[in-house]
């Protein structure tokens, strides 16, 4: 075993010397197959398990281990898809930017009533709404669980369209002649269900992202969206600068979703 030493004498503390040590070997690609325990670290650099659980602690907070109370640590994965916030986006399309194939398995298309999406979409309670769940992959893998209510007045021609490899805005385009101008989405973080983690197959320490969204054309609400996206498999951008500060990606709308 290689005994790597810290500088003793200097003044930066030294779990701040290890923390950027494991940084550099992990960016170099060492940690590709495991990544060393707390024991073997406190051999491996001849010092306290108190500085080896402060380095690790923010290298998990910089998202870049996975440590979990009793388990080993290992390196976290690498989000295969991107999508930037502030434009009508498709999820979809940012899987085929990623180089993965994308499809879906259909889990409903039909007319229902629900008074609580009727009044998000402006209309009465008992209004009749067209609803499609899907689940979609990214490769061979689930990256999101997806549910759309549309009014029916509107929609009801898409229960013919082949959702399996479509998007609801192409159809409402092509079908309908509608397109989505506008939209509002709120995000946050969720510990998905039992249930949603395995259809999703959700890793056990695996976050996800919910995201509601409200789409409209010509100021007409025609959309509410619920998806459950997998935190380990996707990840929002946005970009800020000195003069600007904080702003959202520009991007132009993009009919597909």
């Amino acid at each position: 075993m290689i005994q790597r030493r810290l500088d003793r004498t200097g003044g930066q503390p030294l779990w701040k010397q290890l923390q950027q040590d494991l940084v550099r070997r992990l960016r170099s690609g060492e940690f590709d197959d495991t990544f060393p325990g707390e024991l073997a670290l406190v051999d491996d650099y001849q010092v306290s398990r108190h500085t080896v659980r402060q380095a690790l602690g923010k290298l998990r907070a910089d998202g870049l281990i996975v440590a979990e109370r009793g388990r080993q640590p290992r390196v976290a994965t690498t989000p295969e898809i991107r999508q930037p916030m502030g434009a009508l986006y498709s999820l979809f399309s940012s899987v085929e930017a990623s180089g993965l194939t994308q499809h879906s398995i259909v889990r409903a298309l039909d007319i229902r009533a629900d008074g609580v999406i009727a009044s998000r979409l402006d209309l009465e309670a008992s209004s009749p709404l067209l609803y499609l769940e899907r689940l979609r992959f990214a490769g061979d893998e689930p990256l999101a669980l997806d549910r759309v209510w549309l009014p029916a007045s509107l929609a009801e021609p898409l229960l013919d369209a082949d959702f399996t490899h479509t998007s609801v805005y192409n159809e409402l385009a092509t079908r309908i002649g509608v397109r989505l101008d506008h939209g509002r989405e709120d995000i946050r973080a969720v510990v998905p269900t039992p249930a949603e983690r395995a259809v999703l197959r959700c890793p056990p320490e695996a976050a996800a992202f919910s995201i509601n969204r409200q789409g409209t054309s010509q100021s007409r609400p025609v959309e509410w969206r619920h998806t459950l996206v997998r935190g380990d498999r996707f990840a929002l951008s946005a970009e800020f600068s000195e003069n600007l500060g904080y702003r959202l990606t520009p991007a132009a709308v993009q009919h597909q979703a």
